[in-house]
């Protein structure tokens, strides 16, 4: 999110990054290379972050080495690869430290969290484990850095995750601060709190307290077709539907946020 109220977005299979106005409009900012040979199902651009210059940071994965990896888009300039990731890999969720100047990463095939240098160069794993893997198909998806912690979603296993982190920067055992949500995607705090608010590919956004217990704040009904993620703008939630599972009615919709 922007502090006017635009919004930063990823169109996943047509590669592109796109910034939507608070008056509904959509603007493409860049277009990543497509692949010669993509190996995967489709090229796949993932999560998203902006930086306070208004930089956006994204994952792109291709099935190649050349491509895969975390790009990055300066205003008005084009989009740049910074660091590289393995291209067997599935590079997903996508957090900025701005004090640290490192990007976190979620691999969803691997089921790991890279931390790369935001300036660029090489990808370290910052955390791994069972708890992060995939189970069926996709394991650590959506990220969010606060409170100290790296906190992870896992869609197999419907799990909310927290990393905490040391203070000589590495990462602390992983806790499991919420269990019981098939599909889950992304999520976004609704303020210092651990309060959160959890998208899922089935049609529902959760309200998630920090004792792990949940209930649908926002369902079908509202309008949501297969939400991949979700972000907090002072008393505003913003979620995209990616409609990823029935390709009807792809939609950005606002609620607003009872404190």
């Amino acid at each position: 999110m922007d502090r006017d109220g635009s919004a930063y977005l990823t169109f996943s299979f047509v590669r592109q990054i796109v910034r939507v106005g608070p008056d509904g409009r959509t603007h493409v900012l860049a277009t990543l290379p497509a692949p010669a040979h993509a190996q995967t199902p489709k090229a796949f651009v993932g999560g998203i972050a902006r930086a306070r210059d208004g930089t956006l940071y994204v994952t792109y994965a291709t099935g190649t080495a050349d491509l895969t990896g975390v790009w990055a888009v300066r205003p008005g300039g084009r989009p740049h690869r910074v660091a590289a990731l393995p291209a067997d890999g599935l590079p997903n969720g996508l957090a900025l430290g701005e004090r640290t100047h490192r990007v976190h990463v979620t691999d969803s095939v691997h089921g790991v969290v890279h931390r790369v240098p935001a300036s660029g160069g090489g990808a370290t794993v910052r955390a791994e484990g069972d708890a992060l893997r995939p189970s069926a198909s996709a394991g650590a998806n959506g990220l969010k850095l606060h409170g100290g912690a790296v906190w992870v979603t896992n869609l197999d296993k419907g799990t909310v995750l927290r990393i905490p982190l040391t203070a000589h920067g590495t990462a602390g055992p992983i806790q499991v601060r919420a269990t019981g949500m098939p599909s889950i995607d992304d999520c976004a705090f609704t303020g210092r709190g651990d309060t959160l608010l959890a998208a899922r590919d089935d049609d529902e956004v959760d309200l998630v307290r920090p004792d792990g217990t949940h209930a649908a704040a926002l369902t079908a009904a509202d309008g949501l077709r297969s939400p991949t993620s979700v972000a907090v703008h002072a008393d505003e939630v913003y979620v995209p539907s990616a409609a990823c599972l029935t390709g009807a009615d792809p939609n950005l919709l606002t609620a607003r946020l009872d404190r």
